[in-house]
């Protein structure tokens, strides 16, 4: 009877206690915990589980400790309990140290462990702690599997995920909501997109969470209208749309293209307008308040380009935090207004937030790309410890504004913080290193990146070997190349541009052979680097048999591939198959005219580039720079004297380009070639690139065309200051002489270059035969001077 009044007691503590907990009365849990002292109820099992679990409930984790280290005897329910305070707060290793040394353990004690694991980033130990569960044969819920799959999907693991599908099936619990769901975001995760839907479309009732991940894995795998269909079928049958959904399909209108072609902008208008509509659905369910769901809001109108609406919703938040301003800033740094950037930037500290690490590297982002690398610098200099994102951001600066000098100056005093570089650092720093053609920094590029085991990484090997061959060591790429374990298609472009740069076209031809053979899909940058070899080589026959490739590849629409092809006939001679390639072009762009235009010129056929050129005027293309060299150097060769002054007066006037040392060249060369030296001589005076050689040895040159001492011997002797070791000047005014029958005066300029150690290197000639190509020497005779290419 007694026993039986005990228990009745006991019970109703313990509902006390529940009560207690439900509401988190902390002082009168205390209380009770007192008198189950002062009544001797302390050693009580049941009673002491309880504790444990309303102190756990009441954040108190070191009370919840002292009642089990007190417990005279505990059973599994107490380790559970104890393991849980700890899990339940976010020390794994402490849980996890308990776990190990419970005297028994059942499915809740390896499950809380699980699912511990998993949430605190250790997925692997999830996974292993699974399979010795699985060895103890302990049958999993679908708890389990809720924690496993989700650990399988956080690191990618598709293999481990779908074998505990294959254990899924087999205990029964394909059909429970909670696994299926697991099932359909690992999938999502993994990137396996035709398994989630499989598993999603099996579904007897999708939900929310179910949605959302496929959701989120459509748009991870670029299947951004799939996405966007999925969150309409969502709508329409009724399912809750919470906060994360909403998100989730904010950040899928956010996924907005780059490029300003019509195309683009007609997608990123249409992306902009269903993301206006799912504004629209965020009011009318009364989640605009969210702040998680105001910032996605945000970050989709300022992908989209729409900052005055970025702006609205800001403006229109209850509150706001430090990722509010981030995506503001961003969303400005992506346009290019590094001013209105900055002045946010000041509004944020004015409003007392702290800029964080992401604040500085948008504001890096928005001062770089509107060129304001100064700014940008001033910015970088403000941050105390700079991490690794910031250092990239700063040096893509310098180099987008190709100061690789600077750049390089930076990565050292990057490596003297001790800050080790990633895979984009290195790549950003390779590409200085090419653009200045420095192979001893290369080099220790190189070096840096072994050290730190990133030269195996496919991104910084392309970098190498891009590196390697503009420095003129092909022999270095190619190894660096041959070494890498697993090539893209961007590995593949290096190499093959390296070889073409080189004039290796033999090796540049068999290396795309072999990129088609392997079944990477060239891009339109390897069609370009092998006709580029055809175009070096003057080869028509080589580069017809590649058009006919590109042709059959689908890239002969392709504007960049065109320009290529475009430039690969003129040059070769075939003015007439590069004219009609280029009408049959869909879109041109400024190149494809360029190229037109400079290919008639280079084949002396001024009237028909001057007429392109009017063509080009009343499109929408505007002239660049390049466009006026083309145009003026077509007068020049065809002796249009005035019309070249007049395309070069009309440059600036009416075009706001100014006229570069390659255009004086040009329209000095134009007169020389007519022998109108007063007004070249004019010309000369006015022009800012006096010190420029090649525009003295232009005018040299129609000197000794038209026998005129006087001026020819003055522009040979600026070039002889000029530029002492180049051979020209001396030959032209030699020959000058010469042909004046001043032959005391040749023998004394011939004699002058001999002196000053000057030699003239020695002309060739190519000539293509249907077996290759073959090139001669001057004293040759008709002997191969060169190997068959």
């Amino acid at each position: 009877m007694e026993s039986k009044i005990a228990h009745v007691r006991i019970t109703q503590l313990a509902n006390l206690l529940q009560s207690c907990i439900d509401k988190k009365s902390y002082l009168q849990g205390r209380i009770l915990h007192s008198h189950f002292l002062r009544n001797g109820l302390s050693p009580d099992i049941f009673l002491s589980n309880k504790l444990i679990e309303f102190y756990a409930k009441c954040g108190s984790i070191d009370r919840a400790r002292k009642v089990f280290d007190k417990m005279p005897t505990r059973n599994v329910y107490s380790w559970n309990a104890i393991v849980g305070v700890y899990a339940k707060a976010g020390n794994s290793e402490d849980a996890g140290r308990l776990f190990v040394e419970m005297p028994e353990k059942n499915t809740v004690s390896w499950n809380t462990m699980i699912s511990t694991y998993a949430r605190s980033g250790f997925e692997g130990k999830a996974l292993n702690l699974y399979y010795m569960m699985m060895r103890e044969e302990i049958k999993p819920t679908h708890f389990t599997f809720a924690s496993v799959l989700s650990a399988c999907g956080c690191l990618l693991d598709l293999e481990h995920g779908r074998r505990c599908h294959g254990v899924v099936v087999k205990v029964g619990l394909d059909g429970n909501m909670y696994v299926e769901n697991a099932l359909v975001g690992m999938y999502a995760k993994c990137g396996s997109m035709e398994e989630a839907i499989q598993i999603f479309d099996g579904m007897s009732q999708p939900n929310e969470v179910s949605c959302t991940s496929l959701m989120s894995g459509l748009s991870q795998t670029d299947r951004v209208e799939d996405a966007l269909r999925m969150f309409g079928k969502m709508h329409r049958n009724a399912i809750w749309i919470d906060a994360v959904a909403l998100s989730s399909i904010l950040g899928v209108c956010a996924k907005c293209e780059d490029g300003e072609s019509s195309a683009n902008k007609r997608f990123s208008f249409w992306r902009n307008e269903y993301g206006q509509q799912i504004h629209s659905l965020v009011i009318k369910l009364g989640t605009g308040s969210d702040l998680h769901v105001g910032n996605s809001l945000i970050d989709m109108y300022a992908k989209c380009g729409d900052m005055d609406c970025a702006e609205m919703v800001f403006s229109a938040l209850p509150e706001v935090n430090v990722v509010s301003w981030n995506v503001l800033i961003a969303g400005y740094g992506q346009k290019g207004h590094g001013e209105k950037a900055v002045e946010l930037l000041e509004q944020m500290q004015r409003f007392g937030f702290k800029p964080d690490e992401v604040t500085y590297v948008s504001m890096l982002g928005a001062c770089v790309k509107s060129g304001d690398v100064e700014t940008a610098h001033k910015m970088f200099s403000k941050m105390s410890i700079p991490s690794v994102a910031s250092w990239n951001a700063i040096l893509s600066g310098y180099c987008q504004k190709e100061n690789h000098e600077g750049a390089f100056d930076l990565f050292r005093k990057m490596q003297f913080a001790n800050v080790c570089p990633d895979r984009t650092t290195i790549a950003v720093i390779l590409s200085s290193c090419s653009g200045l053609g420095l192979l001893k920094c290369g080099k220790q590029v190189h070096a840096a990146s072994t050290k730190v085991m990133l030269h195996v990484d496919v991104f910084v090997a392309s970098g190498l070997v891009d590196m390697y061959s503009k420095c003129g060591k092909i022999d270095s790429a190619r190894c660096v190349f041959d070494r890498m374990k697993e090539r893209d298609v961007v590995a593949w472009n290096s190499m093959i541009a390296g070889f073409a740069l080189q004039s290796l076209s033999k090796e540049a031809f068999f290396l795309f052979k072999k990129m088609r053979e392997e079944g990477i899909y060239p891009t339109q940058f390897s069609y370009a680097s092998v006709v580029s070899s055809c175009t070096r080589l003057a080869s028509l026959s080589e580069g017809r048999q590649v058009h006919a490739v590109i042709t059959k590849d689908g890239y002969v629409n392709d504007v960049f591939v065109g320009s290529t092809l475009i430039d690969m006939y003129a040059k070769c001679g075939d003015v007439e198959e590069a004219r009609q390639f280029f009408d049959g072009m869909p879109h041109k762009n400024i190149v494809s005219w360029n190229g037109m235009i400079h290919g008639y010129a280079q084949n002396g056929l001024g009237d028909k580039a001057v007429e392109l050129f009017e063509d080009m005027l009343l499109t929408e293309e505007k002239p660049d720079g390049v466009t006026f060299i083309a145009v003026l150097t077509a007068c020049s060769h065809s002796g249009l004297v005035d019309a070249g002054i007049r395309f070069f007066d009309s440059m600036e006037k009416e075009h706001g380009i100014e006229p570069l040392a390659d255009h004086y060249t040009c329209i000095i060369d134009s007169l020389g070639r007519a022998g109108r030296f007063t007004e070249a001589e004019v010309l000369i005076e006015k022009m800012p690139y006096k010190d420029d050689p090649i525009i003295w040895e232009v005018l040299l040159s129609s000197c000794r065309v038209h026998a005129n001492v006087t001026l020819g011997k003055q522009a040979a002797e600026h070039l002889f200051h000029l530029d002492p070791q180049n051979p020209a000047p001396y030959v032209l005014l030699s020959n000058l002489y010469a042909a004046l029958g001043r032959w005391d005066d040749a023998s004394a300029v011939r004699k002058l270059m001999n002196d000053r150690g000057v030699v003239k290197d020695p002309g060739y000639s190519w000539i293509e035969f249907k077996n290759g190509v073959q090139a001669f020497m001057v004293d040759d005779d008709l002997r191969i001077a060169m190997a068959k290419e």
